[in-house]
This record gives C-alpha cells, sequence and structure tokens, in this order.
C-alpha cells in the first residue's frame, strides 16, 4: 500500500512498535464504550499484529495506524475492510471505520483520516459505495460519519454483533456522491 499523507497524518502498515501505545491508549473503557468494552490484551495484540497486516496484504488495505506527523505519535487508525458481518446486506462491502485515542477526540483528527480513506476506496480499491457502521448512543461516530457526506441508510441496520447490545446502524456514500463533495 505504502503511505497514505495528509496535512497532519500519515496512514501507514502497523509494526510491532505500534502494539504496546495503541493498546495502551485505545484499549479504555472511554474508547471501547460502544466497542463491546475493554478487550483482552492478547486478542488486540493478534488484531493488529496478524488481522490487519493480513487483510492489507490480501486486499491493499486495512485499517492502518496514523500517525501524527508533528511528532510522531501513535493516534489510533482508520482504514477500511470488506464488511463481514454474516446474513446483512452489506456483507462484503467496503467499509470505512476508525479508532482514535481520547486525548484525540474533537480535533479533527479522524475527520482527515477518513476522508484520506474514502479517498483511497473509491481512486484506488474501486470501491462503489462505503459504509460505516456504528450504534444510536455513538453521536460523536455517526455525527463524524454525516460529516463526511454519509447517508443514515435504516434499511441496512442489522442486529446480533457480539459487541454491539442495539442494533448496528448503517451510513453509506456511494461513488458519485463522493466524487461530487470532492470535486
Amino acid at each position: 500500500m505504502g503511505v497514505i499523507e495528509t496535512e497532519r497524518l500519515i496512514l501507514r502498515s502497523w509494526t510491532e512498535a505500534d502494539v504496546e501505545p495503541f493498546i495502551r491508549h485505545t484499549n479504555t473503557p472511554a474508547v471501547m464504550r460502544w466497542l463491546g468494552g475493554v478487550r483482552d490484551e492478547d486478542e488486540v495484540r493478534q488484531v493488529i499484529t496478524e488481522r490487519f497486516p493480513g487483510w492489507e496484504a490480501e486486499r491493499g488495505f486495512t485499517f492502518w495506524a496514523v500517525e501524527r506527523k508533528e511528532d510522531g505519535e501513535l493516534l489510533g487508525f482508520c482504514g477500511l475492510k470488506l464488511a463481514s458481518d454474516e446474513e446483512t446486506k452489506i456483507q462484503g462491502w467496503h467499509e470505512v471505520g476508525w479508532r482514535f485515542r481520547e486525548d484525540c477526540w474533537g480535533r479533527g483528527y479522524a475527520k482527515e483520516a477518513a476522508i484520506a480513506s474514502l479517498d483511497f476506496a473509491f481512486e484506488r480499491a474501486g470501491a462503489e459505495r462505503v459504509v460505516a457502521l456504528t450504534v444510536i448512543g455513538n453521536e460523536g461516530s455517526w455525527g463524524l460519519m454525516e460529516r463526511l457526506g454519509m447517508t443514515r441508510r435504516p434499511d441496512l441496520d442489522y442486529q446480533g454483533l457480539a459487541w454491539a447490545e442495539t442494533p448496528v446502524i448503517v451510513y453509506a456514500i456511494e461513488r458519485e456522491e463522493w466524487q461530487a463533495r470532492t470535486s
């Protein structure tokens, strides 16, 4: 994949050096509130050392590590995956996602990284549409989805994820909508 650079951020492949700061800063009650709670550290380690690099090797995209250019700090992740929730209308669609450490909330980092990820989805990954998932209570997340130009799609909502006690709500944006916003 290489590196995606924005004004303030670098979206890049994961390294072993990312494991400890990612766990320390993002596997917290506040960050994980809407994602099923704090996870076992070995589980988190496996995701960022095996699953994310595996997606990148197989598909050319993943939830990349997000580094702040100014100081090299790992802020969290943002990127793409293929929606994998079985027996849903969105299975196999491109999905944009993010998770940032709490001290970075409200500074525009998630939006900046998500814009770069959506550009990648439509320009390089061949996506026709991209979805984003959250739950009703996570206003910060769905608020960002709306600021990105994504549209709430109740017809695509579903129940059943282990991390979601309430239905998963789906936002989506089509290639043409994204291109119209960015041209």
